[in-house]
């Protein structure tokens, strides 16, 4: 945002990009960008690193050219801290700040980051207090599951202390931790965060079609909604969302994914070491392109849940390109590295079961 518009009015019929460990890269937001995005966000970034002048974690609150409303997403426990980050991102070029509450990864929550710190609602309010007084104009937000486990579906006393503490919106993923992605997310609760805090909601998970988009707004009630695997898997969700489902053919998908590595090429450099870089990142988003399926022929949608079957594919490149085992990824990666024709027939046979999807917590 070049002005301070209120966050409400941003975020209004918003879809927003969420913040994704890895997913959430400078190319890819910028080719998400090019098909519609409007408010992206970066990668959690960790307040601790940034102070400790790490390289690595100021690469990630950088804003890419021309990105219209870009928020960082801060991961911290000591309100200081925070305070210190959020004023340093704003500084930066950051139109929002966001607090991670739902970063489910082992590593972080051990660290008390992430879900760990929606467990301490008190210290929540805290830090987005503090993080208030240190920021000129950028919103802050607080993103946040339904709590650690069934057990602990604390949400509503998370979201009323961090809007307590002054945040400007709440982000509802609608999983537990311990649930992760196994189930699908619980709208209904995200609607009673919406009914239950005086600032604007954002719901999260499981969008990956246009009518899903509108369906689970309206039935939360929320102002805007952010999707995370739905705009890894298709990035061009965004576009979808405003003119409605596109039926987007194997040479399109392969067209988009060859100028993710022009953008990518760009960022991290053509040689050596940039290409290296780039190969690692072409080749995870490829273990979540492959489930790309368009609408079924009867009329109905395939499940952000489940993998559709192999048989929806009606041509040897969209075959290839719903594969997710090694060799075919591998095969794929090396293709749109060389900007070489992607020949299904020299593919090489298919080898053992698909996985599922890459391991990484991409927060929707």
């Amino acid at each position: 945002m070049t002005d301070p518009t209120p966050v409400r009015d941003v975020l209004s019929g918003a879809v927003v990009m969420a913040p994704m460990t890895k997913g959430s890269n400078l190319p890819y937001r910028r080719l998400c960008l090019e098909l519609g995005a409007r408010v992206t966000m970066s990668e959690m970034t960790v307040a601790r690193r940034l102070k400790q002048k790490r390289r690595s974690e100021f690469a990630l609150i950088r804003k890419a050219p021309g990105e219209p409303c870009f928020g960082v997403q801060l991961a911290g426990t000591n309100p200081d801290e925070m305070a210190w980050a959020a004023a340093l991102v704003e500084s930066r070029g950051a139109d929002l700040v966001d607090v991670n509450l739902g970063c489910p990864i082992d590593h972080f929550t051990r660290k008390g980051l992430g879900a760990a710190l929606a467990r301490q609602p008190r210290r929540v309010q805290r830090i987005v207090e503090t993080m208030k007084r240190g920021v000129q104009r950028a919103p802050i937000t607080v993103k946040i599951r339904l709590g650690w486990n069934d057990d602990m579906r604390n949400y509503l006393e998370v979201a009323r202390a961090a809007a307590d503490g002054g945040a400007d919106a709440i982000v509802v993923h609608g999983r537990t931790r311990n649930a992760r992605y196994r189930q699908s997310a619980d709208w209904d609760a995200i609607g009673e965060v919406a009914a239950a805090v005086p600032v604007p909601v954002v719901g999260n998970g499981d969008l990956l079609f246009p009518h899903e988009i509108e369906t689970a707004r309206r039935r939360a009630g929320c102002a805007g909604v952010m999707v995370a695997r739905g705009a890894l898997i298709k990035p061009w969700i965004f576009r979808e969302a405003a003119e409605g489902y596109r039926d987007v053919g194997a040479d399109e998908r392969v067209a988009l994914y060859r100028r993710y590595v022009d953008l990518a090429l760009e960022h991290w450099g053509d040689d050596e070491h940039g290409r290296t870089r780039v190969r690692a990142f072409v080749r995870w988003h490829l273990g979540f392109w492959c489930r790309y399926a368009p609408r079924r022929a009867d009329g109905s949608w395939p499940s952000m849940q489940a993998r559709e079957p192999a048989g929806f594919a009606r041509s040897s490149l969209e075959a290839l390109l719903a594969r997710g085992d090694d060799a075919a990824l591998d095969f794929l990666a090396d293709r749109l590295m060389a900007q070489a024709e992607i020949a299904p027939a020299d593919a090489p046979p298919p080898a053992g079961a698909a996985r599922e999807e890459p391991a990484a917590e991409v927060e929707g």
